[in-house]
């Protein structure tokens, strides 16, 4: 720990505690050091983790070689899911739960294994995962107007905000991950479309990269876990009364809402409670 990462975690911390976005963190840490970035979220799980709150797996970021240019890196990142982090499918969103939420389409993996290989391939992966599911990732950035290079997003937890599962879990026997099509729906007006292969040329790529960093680094992904495996897409913004749908073909669909900005405040707060909210 040092004074710096400290610092950083705080400033992340207390924008999402105030619901206000706080400038980059970029400038309190070493200029280049990925470790000290990951050290700043690692540090802020690690403050979440109190009362039922649990970990319950990963995200990947990054996996398009486009926003990877941009940001001027060669490989993806990760984050942590934590299971208040979970939205039901058909869901609504509590207005002001997030701070400047956008939506990806994504496909999400269950493992029914330990993946604790630093050099795993595609077959440990199948032989890992027990299903697969369509997935809505809402990200979000506690870094006002999204100003954000590499070191932030990986300290900002990988950009996470919230996510959703469809119900209907596929064996990976049943699809072809890199020959899905997924279409975004926002009010049924479509936002973005895209394949598998657009992630990192398949889902499954991208589940190799997170399971042999997360073993390199001690920490190796468990039985149980969820992997949320990268946008399949470009992401759409996130307005109050707006209506978002997924559909992956061989997956099926997962559908969320954004409360409108003067809906009750019992669609607020952070645990679901089995009627779709949270």
């Amino acid at each position: 720990m040092t004074a710096e990462v400290e610092k950083a975690a705080d400033v992340l911390l207390t924008a999402e505690r105030s619901a206000t976005p706080c400038p980059p963190v970029r400038g309190l840490l070493p200029v280049g050091d990925t470790a000290a970035a990951y050290s700043v979220q690692r540090l802020n799980i690690q403050r979440k983790l109190v009362g039922d709150r649990r970990v319950i797996g990963r995200k990947i970021g990054l996996t398009s070689p486009a926003v990877q240019r941009q940001l001027g890196v060669d490989q993806p990142d990760f984050g942590t899911l934590l299971s208040d982090m979970a939205v039901a499918d058909g869901g609504t969103i509590g207005h002001g739960r997030l701070l400047q939420p956008k939506v990806e389409a994504e496909v999400a993996l269950v493992l029914g294994s330990d993946l604790p290989y630093a050099e795993p391939n595609v077959a440990d992966v199948l032989r890992a995962v027990d299903f697969a599911l369509p997935a809505l990732e809402i990200v979000d950035s506690r870094i006002a107007d999204w100003d954000i290079t590499f070191a932030d997003t990986v300290a900002d937890n990988a950009s996470s905000g919230l996510f959703v599962l469809g119900g209907a879990p596929v064996p990976l026997t049943a699809v072809d991950l890199r020959l899905v099509r997924m279409t975004l729906l926002r009010d049924d007006t479509k936002v973005s479309e895209g394949s598998g292969a657009d992630c990192l040329g398949g889902p499954l790529n991208a589940a190799v990269w997170l399971a042999s960093t997360l073993a390199r680094l001690g920490d190796p992904l468990r039985a149980g876990d969820i992997v949320l495996t990268g946008a399949l897409g470009p992401m759409a913004v996130a307005q109050p009364g707006q209506t978002f749908e997924a559909r992956i073909s061989g997956l099926g669909s997962v559908r969320v809402a954004f409360a409108d900005q003067h809906a009750d405040e019992d669609t607020d707060g952070a645990a679901q409670d089995g009627s779709g909210q949270v």
